[in-house]
Order: C-alpha cells, then structure tokens, then sequence
C-alpha cells in the first residue's frame, strides 16, 4: 500500500520503523491548500510504485505528532529515511517541486 492514514497511536510502527523511506503528509480538512496538494501526493505515491510510503496525517486528530514535530502551519511535510527525518517541505507545492522532493 502506496497511502496510509496514520495517528498517534500508529506513528512509530508506520514511520519510524520504516523499511522504506516515508513521506509524511500532515494536513487538515479545513486547510485549502491541503484538500490540492493531497491528491497529488497520493498519485506521485501509486506512481513511484513502493519507492516511498506516503503518511497521511490529520494534524487535528494526531496532535502529539503534529506537537512533537513542531509542525506550526499545513501543509507540511517531512520525508523520513530508515526512521529520522531527513527533510521538509512547507506550503503546497507544485509538482515538480514534489518529484525532486521525493528524487533526492
């Protein structure tokens, strides 16, 4: 599964115990950008077929996640290699933006 929905309960097991670098998508149904950027992310993941596992996270219902993290604005993501995380990205973006983001 390229998309997964991911909590606070689930964060460790699906993100950080990774054996495949994780791109962590932290978002909310009341951001615009978010509701844009999502699809194309979900997309990007079927595309690059396994590559990366694309973690859905609803900062409103992942809140100790979202703290931990320090995420202060959505959309935000944080690309995850063999458990740390390596780089971010802020704000929607445009696609590719997204492909280098996720070629590097």
């Amino acid at each position: 599964m390229a998309t997964v929905a991911v909590t606070d309960a689930t964060f460790d097991a699906e993100v950080k115990n990774s054996d495949i670098p994780v791109v962590v998508d932290f978002w909310a149904e009341w951001c615009g950008p978010c509701q844009t950027l999502g699809p194309t992310l979900e997309r990007l993941a079927d595309e690059y077929g396994g590559r990366f596992i694309l973690a859905k996270v609803n900062i409103d219902q992942a809140q100790q996640v979202a703290m931990a993290l320090r995420v202060q604005s959505v959309p935000f993501m944080i690309l995850f290699v063999e458990g740390r995380p390596v780089d971010a990205l802020v704000g929607n973006q445009t696609e590719p933006m997204l492909r280098g983001f996720l070629d590097q």
